[in-house]
């Protein structure tokens, strides 16, 4: 499997297919018993651990918010100085647009300053999400996984942030790891995993035409019945 630097992979697949394994490696939290994983033509294996974690952003499901304010959370790992305040909130508050979150965040008590977290004003699950994507994009990771991102948010916010990250083409691999296909289509390249193989892999309309599994899938999530019952490499330069 060969991720071009710049470009937008989809993966698909059931529970159990393998998406959460083949995030793991590609960050390195283990290594591959068989094949191998590049970034930029490099084993990470050879790479500082370090260094791997600071080029892959990973947004999960699940999210944890720090007991902070709101843009204490969004720029988390990021330096504060007095000479860069202004370009620190700029930051902020554009990844919180493109991740959908602005809007809800200005209509809390204090705005981005509001505290959230464990004493803070509770959120929902797709608030969550939200901040988590958009702490993710405030760090300028050279590769973004969301790995099931949306998966707590309405269809309209999810097709707003999937228009926002199209602003973002060319400037950093994103991989995008879902159930639904809405999450995916747009991808330049889609693959689909079962038991830990891809089955398919082609453009959203190739996979469509293909009448195969992806079809089946895609039919499944419209509300129709369709009446039918390895090692891989990474690259991101």
């Amino acid at each position: 499997l060969d991720v071009p630097a710049g470009s937008k992979l989809g993966i698909l697949g059931e529970t159990g297919s393998g998406k959460s394994t083949l995030v793991s490696l590609i960050a390195r939290f283990y290594d591959p018993t068989r094949g191998r994983v590049l970034i930029d033509g490099k084993d990470v294996r050879e790479w500082p651990l370090e260094t791997v974690r600071n080029q892959v952003s990973i947004v999960a499901q699940e999210t944890f918010l720090f007991s902070d304010t709101i843009a204490g959370n969004i720029s988390f790992g990021l330096t504060q100085t007095k000479e860069n305040c202004k370009e620190l909130d700029n930051t902020i508050r554009t990844m919180a647009t493109i991740a959908a979150a602005d809007d809800f965040i200005m209509n809390m008590p204090e705005g981005y300053e509001t505290v959230v977290g464990e004493r803070g004003v509770g959120l929902s699950g797709g608030q969550k999400q939200r901040l988590s994507l958009a702490r993710a994009l405030a760090n300028n990771p050279a590769i973004l996984i969301m790995d099931d991102t949306t998966s707590a948010v309405d269809m309209e916010t999810e097709e707003h942030i999937q228009q926002e990250l199209k602003k973002l083409d060319g400037t950093r691999t994103i991989i995008t790891i879902a159930h639904r296909i809405s999450s995916v289509k747009d991808a330049d390249m889609i693959v689909v995993l079962d038991h830990g193989k891809i089955v398919e892999r082609g453009t959203h309309a190739q996979l469509v035409a293909a009448h195969g599994r992806y079809w089946e899938i895609y039919r499944k999530q419209l509300g129709f019945k369709t009446g039918r019952s390895a090692g891989f490499e990474t690259r991101g330069e």
